[in-house]
């Protein structure tokens, strides 16, 4: 709660409570478990004070009442003292989520009034997504009681109902294989009612039990009057049922909220100036907050995966079984480690050690590039990929690509194995000889080779043998008539016709 003036928040000030939902026995676990050690006992002390304002079988707003009354409820002395202690807490539990508080101004009165508006604790599946709150406990309780305290909330599932070789079927009726609606005559002054009597605070379900989507009563609760630029065209969708298909359509295959549909339907150019509905920029925009959110929930796993894994990463030799190697599939230690150890004991170190480990032998000093690094990371986390793996992975990388550590480069050969279906280390060695047995086959022909004659060394190309040409001829001299009378006679001899 920020407060500068201290005369503006006192016992003196009336007060009033909201909440739309009852504490169920987890949530009741969850704020003892998860919140107090994170706030304090106090603060949640506080929390379940303002809880109780309003009767336990109602939801709504508690009756407007001077602060007195949680002073004397909370056991703190009026005056400044107790102001300052009661403005902590209440900033402890709007921190994590728990409260949010609203100063209100009375012209009647000339006086302020303080709003609590209650929120229910995050489920564990929700808590433990959140990266902010979990490094918040994780700084309280350490890394060792974050991991036990999740185990605590989850129930596993029976060994039996794991087993891969089970088919699921579902068996549930749909609500309208039940039920028959009248749906060619809507009653307007009855939804007209419905909408202006609800809360002002009503919270809107997510999801309609009937039709799974988002419902107008739903959206147009968050267009205030006055205040929203396109309420004009968004009330328009109570009568245009195409638009509203299409809007619950992209916000089911993009995954989006209430409030995320909401505010994309309030963005300007998201109606024509006719008020009809641009699907093409609703859908574009809704893609944006898909792939936000996706980048986001890695980023988590990812957190989460560092948090679960420092245990295994510390000593970890000492920790988990050595696993032997076979020597038909050792590796051939890289010239980098030549005196550090032998074939036998690098090889135990790519079986048994972790990637992160062995990532940091292979670059000076351990400084891994942070590209690098987070690629390997989205393998390991998004990908399954066991460390073994990895391992050879890494080792085939710098005996082959030495000079091309390029993200992607590094997915394409992990995707590669995980389609060939490589998980062990035995399958990974085997894949990479397989791979450098055709590079080998297409490296020894490059274009233009041609194979070598019978006898001759390798390397040397078929050629046609050379024929000596003579260039130095001597020019032709006349025959005289003598020689030529001559010729003729010898030749007339041989024909048999000399006299």
């Amino acid at each position: 709660m920020r407060m500068t003036n201290m005369l503006h928040f006192t016992e003196n000030h009336r007060f009033c409570v909201y909440r739309d939902f009852s504490l169920s026995g987890l949530d009741y676990r969850m704020l003892s478990g998860i919140y107090q050690p994170m706030i304090g006992a106090f603060a949640i002390g506080v929390y379940q004070t303002l809880f109780q304002q309003v009767p336990g079988d109602r939801t709504g707003y508690s009756e407007l009442e001077q602060q007195r009354k949680l002073f004397l409820a909370l056991d703190l002395e009026p005056g400044e003292r107790g102001r300052k202690l009661l403005i902590e807490q209440t900033s402890k539990l709007e921190a994590i989520g728990l409260l949010q508080t609203n100063r209100k101004y009375s012209p009647a009165a000339d006086d302020y009034l303080y709003e609590y508006v209650l929120s229910q604790p995050l489920s564990p599946q929700e808590f433990f997504k959140n990266q902010h709150l979990v490094m918040l406990l994780h700084d309280k309780v350490g890394k060792y009681a974050v991991l036990s305290l999740r185990e605590q909330f989850y129930s596993a599932e029976p060994e039996e109902l794991q087993d891969p070789a089970l088919q699921s079927e579902d068996l549930s009726v749909p609500f309208y294989d039940l039920f028959r609606l009248n749906t060619k005559s809507i009653d307007y002054e009855l939804e007209q009612a419905l909408h202006e009597t609800a809360p002002a605070r009503e919270t809107a379900r997510a999801i309609d039990v009937t039709t799974k989507a988002f419902h107008y009563s739903e959206i147009i609760q968050r267009f205030p009057r006055g205040t929203s630029r396109n309420r004009p065209f968004v009330e328009n969708l109570r009568h245009n049922p195409d638009q509203m298909f299409e809007i619950n359509k992209i916000a089911r295959k993009y995954n989006l909220s209430l409030r995320e549909t909401c505010r994309l339907l309030d963005e300007d150019g998201m109606f024509s100036e006719d008020g009809e509905l641009q699907v093409d920029m609703l859908q574009y925009k809704a893609n944006l907050y898909f792939r936000q959110d996706k980048e986001r929930e890695q980023e988590r796993e990812r957190l989460f995966h560092k948090i679960a894994g420092i245990a295994r990463t510390d000593d970890y030799a000492g920790v988990i079984e050595e696993k032997p190697v076979e020597m038909q599939y050792y590796l051939e230690v890289p010239p980098m480690f030549a005196g550090q150890c032998n074939q036998h004991q690098y090889n135990l170190i790519m079986r048994n050690e972790p990637y992160t480990k062995v990532l940091e032998r292979f670059f000076p000093k351990g400084a891994v590039p942070k590209p690098v690094s987070d690629i390997f990371e989205k393998i390991d986390v998004n990908y399954r990929m066991p460390d073994e793996v990895m391992n050879v992975m890494i080792h085939h990388l710098h005996v082959y690509k030495e000079s091309s550590w390029t993200k992607n480069y590094i997915d394409s050969v992990a995707s590669n194995m995980m389609a060939k279906g490589v998980s062990t280390y035995e399958q990974a060695v085997a894949y990479i000889r397989d791979q450098t047995m055709k590079r080998a086959k297409r490296s020894a022909k490059p274009e233009g080779t041609l194979a070598p004659f019978p006898g001759k060394g390798r390397g040397a190309r078929q050629q046609k043998p050379k024929i000596a040409i003579i260039t130095d001829m001597p020019a032709a001299k006349p025959v005289s008539e003598e020689k030529l009378a001559e010729i003729r006679k010898l030749a007339r001899e041989i024909d048999g016709k000399g006299t």
